[in-house]
């Protein structure tokens, strides 16, 4: 089982880049990079933050192969999609955006496996 610690500890500092992130966006990449960049670095700091909120739901499901699979997901997830997004933002190769869907469906699973994690403790 992955312990509610680590998943917390994640969760604080998914949650602390995504407002450092968002400052950065706001102030420091504002008038560098052009209009659709920084949409897509402000969509990346919203999914970034929501899922850290995410995580922290996680812990209050009991302990479970569930458990463990939404917050490995709804990780993996932030990684992936909001680390592509960002760099993307940047200025990344385009094909870097392959990995951007694989993250989202990360996140699906996360909240899926999350439900899931509920639903059966409340058998």
């Amino acid at each position: 089982m992955i312990a509610a610690r680590a998943i917390a500890v994640f969760a604080a500092a998914s949650g602390a880049l995504a407002v450092a992130f968002g400052a950065f966006g706001a102030h420091a990449l504002h008038g560098v990079l052009d209009a659709p960049a920084l949409q897509v670095w402000h969509t990346a700091v919203e999914y970034q933050f929501w899922h850290a909120l995410a995580l922290l739901a996680v812990l209050q499901a009991p302990a479970s192969r569930w458990r463990n699979a939404g917050a490995i997901s709804f990780a993996l997830g932030i990684v992936a999609f909001c680390g592509s997004l960002f760099a993307l933002a940047l200025g990344a190769p385009h094909m870097l955006g392959a990995i951007t869907p694989f993250g989202g469906v990360c996140l699906i699973g996360g909240w899926i496996a999350l439900g899931c994690a509920f639903w059966r403790t409340a058998k």
